[in-house]
């Protein structure tokens, strides 16, 4: 599980960073890619990358402020352009399919895949099968605006080679079955439980991506405990009233929200063009005197989302 970000800007593009988009690659879990939001330009960020556009099943915007959804069109087309056949959902706010759908008969744009909406309205679980989970909840911005919550099910434990062999099972076919938690019967009557053999189960690993909003307490129970927490931070540690005006948040509110919900890592995005070279890295150290492991993230910048070593908790890396 790897996140990828794509564009990490507010509101408008610069020399430096692309306007909001993030991919969540989960190629090992379920050879997918999903998106969060889908900003002017993240199509060419993509070409940049090892992304394969048929590759993308999935995209979750947070809300319809321009800079997040001008490249959904674009990139629906690309999509079909680049070999896409399988079905694709749109998750989000009410207005969404009519915008893509708008813009495609526009333009007499016409896609070989069947493209699914799903509009965002009361909080809650809006996907899960037997390896994720998605939730989201409403943030407090200047029109509607959502946070998820990626949540991984747990890894079926690991067969124990060692007392497998102790217990003078053999070789063979018969570990498959074991791993699969079957019952065996060895050829002298000895009968074992694969559910014995088994080690504990993996935790999941979590995800909290949020959209524009003002710091807000819906932030910390969508990013309780998870592993790595996405927020943005369009002004500095001064202008909070200009936060609050502007239905933002500063960096260190955000290390706040971060520290109060237990998350393991902060990455900071959504960063204005006024930050850049030593004033970026200054928002960073500023918000990492409130919560340690916090990164302002660049376009681009990669970051592995691993799963915790038992007994302790392990960061998430780039």
């Amino acid at each position: 599980m790897e996140l990828l970000f794509l564009g990490t800007g507010a509101g408008s593009p610069s020399k430096s960073r692309n306007v909001s988009s993030l991919a969540l690659k989960l190629l090992d879990e379920r050879n997918e890619v999903w998106l969060f939001d889908c900003g002017e330009g993240t199509q060419h960020q993509i070409l940049q990358t090892t992304i394969r556009p048929r590759k993308v099943t999935k995209i979750f915007i947070t809300h319809l402020h321009g800079d997040h959804i001008f490249g959904l069109p674009g990139f629906l087309a690309s999509r079909a352009n680049q070999g896409g056949e399988t079905p694709l959902t749109v998750y989000g706010p009410a207005g969404i399919e009519r915008f893509v759908r708008t813009s495609l008969q526009v333009t007499q744009t016409r896609l070989p895949y069947k493209l699914n909406f799903v509009l965002l309205e009361n909080p809650g679980v809006i996907f899960e099968d037997t390896t994720f989970r998605v939730s989201f909840a409403r943030l407090d911005h200047r029109i509607t605006s959502f946070g998820f919550r990626i949540e991984e099910k747990p890894h079926p434990g690991e067969l124990l080679i060692d007392k497998v062999r102790a217990a003078g099972i053999p070789a063979g076919p018969l570990y498959a079955r074991l791993k699969r938690g079957e019952q065996v019967t060895l050829p002298d009557g000895r009968q074992f439980n694969g559910a014995d053999f088994i080690g504990a189960a993996q935790p999941g690993r979590t995800v909290a991506i949020l959209g524009d909003t003002r710091a807000t307490e819906a932030a910390i129970a969508l990013g309780q405990d998870a592993t790595v927490m996405v927020h943005e931070a369009t002004f500095g540690p001064d202008e909070a009233k200009l936060a609050r005006q502007y239905y933002h948040t500063t960096n260190v509110q955000a290390a706040k929200l971060a520290a109060q919900a237990g998350a393991h890592r902060l990455l900071l995005n959504h960063i204005s063009a006024r930050y850049i070279g030593k004033a970026a890295t200054q928002l960073q150290r500023s918000a990492q005197k409130v919560f340690a492991h916090t990164q302002v993230v660049h376009d681009l910048q990669e970051v592995t989302v691993p799963f915790a070593k038992s007994g302790q908790t392990q960061e998430a890396h780039s």
